[in-house]
């Protein structure tokens, strides 16, 4: 019971230390004042401001009882392991396995400390070499962070996507808000590899194919200075699958950042004064996170990397054929179960790569 004890007690001091770093006591006192506001009874009069307040409270609640909850049930079950003898050991190991993987979990976000960590991100995914498969597998890769966002908690929306012709997608951006979007999903960040026997073809051959997956915080549009002569905006109709129109009204967005080469299409709403003010707030975003990497103050000078979506540049490998298996080329974390995998058990990955990047163990 000894080496119990100590473990729990250790445990315990680092979840107390780490609750004071992330300052849960000041999240605390956010979530009361948010519930506050929530039991107004003009409250819901303001429908937007109602939603993002109470999607804020939604994550506080979630980020503050776990830990005020792994605190308390750590503390119980130290006092309980005190007052036993060794005759209850073999209990106290189970215990002490669900408290382990719940502390390895919530201690993943003292590796969260950059600037935008916490803050909402936007994902870009885009088809790369491959053909209709890549199409394919850049759908599915969609398919992965939606279902991703749904199992954390996080909240997500299209707000662009340019379908192929064939089938799957050219490409997809989602928006993605709640605690800690970005500083999980950065780590998703780059090429990633699919080799299965393609469906697309008459001969049943195995295929390789590849999607990019771009990853930069969402940050508001008034903290970068946009000149108006930088900007072509273009206005196109809107379209689904095969092409179909939505609307009646030219109302996609395509502006172009003309120095820099970026470009962000918005289609998802029907207002093109809407559609453009998402544009907007999403060039800024990618223009800051090109200027910080190239560590350049004039806009004007910045020139965004570019990699290839392609052999030799995969963070991530999906093998479907002939056995089943991802792997991670950063961590060499990998999995056998990539079906889990596709339907948006990514969450191992993301803490391997997070451990990786402080010099941890990957487990």
């Amino acid at each position: 019971m000894k080496q119990i004890i100590e473990t729990l007690s250790n445990m315990l001091e680092q979840v107390r230390l780490a609750m004071r770093q992330l300052k849960v006591t000041d999240s605390q006192r956010l979530l009361a004042e948010l519930e506050e506001q929530m039991l107004a009874t003009d409250f819901w009069h303001d429908k937007a401001n109602a939603e993002a307040i109470s999607s804020q409270a939604s994550s506080l609640r979630k980020h503050v009882e776990s830990w005020t909850m792994l605190e308390a049930d750590l503390a119980t079950t130290l006092e309980l392991a005190e007052m036993s003898d060794s005759d209850q050991e073999t209990e106290f190991r189970h215990t002490l396995a669900g408290l382990t993987s719940r502390y390895d979990a919530a201690m993943i976000e003292l590796k969260l400390s950059g600037e935008f960590d916490a803050g909402p991100a936007i994902v870009q995914i885009t088809a790369g070499a491959g053909g209709t498969d890549a199409q394919d597998w850049a759908q599915m890769l969609l398919h992965m962070y939606s279902k991703y966002c749904d199992k954390s908690g996080l909240r997500h929306s299209l707000v662009d996507v340019s379908y192929g012709e064939e089938a799957g997608i050219k490409s997809a951006t989602l928006e993605v808000a709640g605690l800690y979007a970005y500083g999980k999903l950065k780590c998703e960040k780059g090429v990633h590899r699919l080799v299965r026997l393609s469906p697309f073809n008459s001969q049943g051959l195995r295929q390789t194919s590849f999607a990019m997956v771009d990853v930069i915080p969402e940050i508001a549009e008034n903290k970068i200075d946009i000149a108006a002569d930088d900007l072509r905006i273009d206005t196109y109709r809107s379209g689904g699958n095969g092409g179909q129109s939505v609307n009646t009204t030219d109302s996609a967005v395509r502006i172009t950042h003309i120095p820099t080469g970026v470009v962000v299409s918005i289609q998802n709403e029907r207002s093109q004064l809407k559609n453009k003010e998402k544009a907007m707030s999403i060039l800024a975003s990618r223009l800051s996170e090109v200027a910080r990497e190239q560590q350049l103050e004039d806009i004007a000078q910045v020139r965004g990397k570019v990699q290839s979506a392609e052999w030799g540049a995969q963070i991530r490998s999906y093998v479907l054929q002939p056995y089943t298996k991802v792997k991670d080329h950063r961590t060499d974390y990998e999995t056998s179960d990539i079906s889990r995998v596709l339907e948006g058990d990514v969450e191992p990955f993301i803490e391997a790569y997070l451990n990786h990047l402080v010099g941890g163990t990957n487990t």
